[in-house]
């Protein structure tokens, strides 16, 4: 697995920063979540070609894209640090509106001109490894901006999009047909996902007051490197509480895995590679229900991104034998994120009065209307065998005790693409549907 790049660590930062607020905007506070934190930064990466000023700069630090780590740390959350910062970051953003007035050397030393670009450039690379041909799994991710066709947008901002998203700009008839145009967007999301993702729009989110709707949606599905056998799936009951259950179909596999014990966090994580090893998912189980929690609450706590990426290195965890039983399960949520964004700092993107869309349109009369994100997994014993490569090391650990890993309680997963480290989607399981 390759080092961590710069995009895939911000896509870390803001993944977990995101998951705590879509945790607090849930009617049901322990229930499900699922979302890709990498179609989400990817898709308000494209929007950010067209933002300046103060736009740009919220967007590029609730992203993770500019935020500097000595004065914003992920593992701490400690009240009085919270005021220096505030006052850090103004003087940066009143500093990068200056830079206009600076010699070009200054300007270059203050704020790189070509951080954006290498922001950009290093998502078309992911996108180009995502989407190779012989890709082993199924990946599907739509991305793209319905305008208001009255509207001029920027040729370079067009083309930068196109280039580096493959994703363009359409132009839309909000004004007289926006249930029309609101049908065309679900359309294309349907086409793009397979069918998996239909009627992403429902019939409120746009009217003839809308002027731009940002659209992703993502669907996944990948077989096992290890195959569950079916006919060793059984029936068995899912603990949602001490008293709670609810039943599932538990799939089990015996066989090696990547897996590790983390004390201060009182969970077990195993990884599961999809065939081929681009692709992985993480399993982070609680130990077991504590008192009247489910356990993930303190892992939810102990979670920073330092943590999480050493807890889910390769070279931090154990390759032995490992039982693993894990629910079958589907799982599909949207979200309105106007407000998660906001709450996050994402601010003047959605004010009239405030939002900076000078690159994508020389009106600049724009403003982010829409947020809006769906996203789809499947898990089930799909997959094919694989084992041939490792029974050599299979033979040779074979006197090694098997561990035990029983999620039949709530936990988390994450998809990551191994080669970047680029966590692609996140999600809490906590309730069968």
């Amino acid at each position: 697995m390759e080092s961590e790049t710069k995009i895939s660590k911000a896509n870390t930062k803001f993944s977990l920063a995101l998951f705590k607020k879509l945790k607090e905007e849930l009617e049901d506070k322990a229930g499900n979540v699922f979302y890709s934190p990498f179609s989400i930064s990817a898709a308000l990466a494209m929007v950010m070609l067209g933002a300046r000023a103060n736009t740009a700069t919220q967007m590029s630090e609730v992203l993770r894209f500019s935020e500097p780590e000595a004065l914003c740390p992920m593992q701490t959350d400690r009240p009085y640090l919270m005021q220096s910062q505030m006052q850090t970051r103004m003087q940066m953003r009143t500093q990068i509106q200056r830079t206009s007035r600076l010699p070009d050397y200054i300007r270059k030393c203050l704020k790189p001109d070509d951080a954006k670009d290498d922001v950009d450039f290093s998502f078309e690379q992911l996108f180009v490894e995502l989407d190779k041909p012989d890709a082993l799994y199924a990946l599907a991710i739509a991305n793209r901006l319905y305008g208001e066709k009255t509207y001029s947008f920027d040729e370079d901002f067009l083309s930068k999009t196109k280039k580096h998203y493959s994703a363009e700009l359409e132009p839309v008839d909000f004004v007289t047909n926006a249930e029309t145009s609101r049908i065309h967007i679900n359309n294309w999301v349907e086409e793009k996902t397979q069918g998996k993702i239909a009627d992403l729009l429902s019939a409120e989110v746009v009217d003839s007051s809308t002027k731009l709707v940002l659209v992703n949606a993502i669907y996944f599905k990948g077989k096992w490197s290890s195959q569950f056998k079916e006919e060793y799936t059984t029936d068995a009951e899912f603990r949602l509480s001490k008293t709670t259950t609810k039943p599932v179909k538990m799939m089990m596999l015996e066989t090696e895995f990547h897996f590790s014990f983390v004390e201060e966090a009182n969970c077990k994580i195993v990884e599961l590679p999809y065939e081929g090893d681009d692709l992985s998912m993480i399993i982070m189980l609680p130990n077991d229900i504590e008192d009247e929690t489910t356990g993930l609450e303190k892992l939810e706590q102990e979670m920073t991104y330092d943590k999480f990426k050493k807890w889910t290195s390769r070279d931090q965890m154990a390759f032995v034998s490992v039982e693993v039983s894990l629910p079958r399960f589907k799982m599909e949520e949207s979200y309105d994120l106007n407000n998660v964004l906001i709450s996050m700092g994402m601010t003047d993107a959605f004010d009239m009065l405030k939002s900076d869309f000078s690159g994508m349109s020389s009106a600049n009369d724009l403003v982010l209307s829409k947020v809006v994100h769906k996203a789809f997994v499947e898990v089930n014993e799909e997959g094919t065998e694989a084992a041939a490569a490792s029974g050599a090391v299979m033979t040779e650990r074979a006197a090694i005790i098997t561990e035990r890993f029983t999620a039949d309680h709530p936990f988390l997963f994450f998809i990551r693409h191994n080669r970047s480290n680029t966590v692609l989607f996140a999600g809490r399981f906590s309730s069968p549907q």
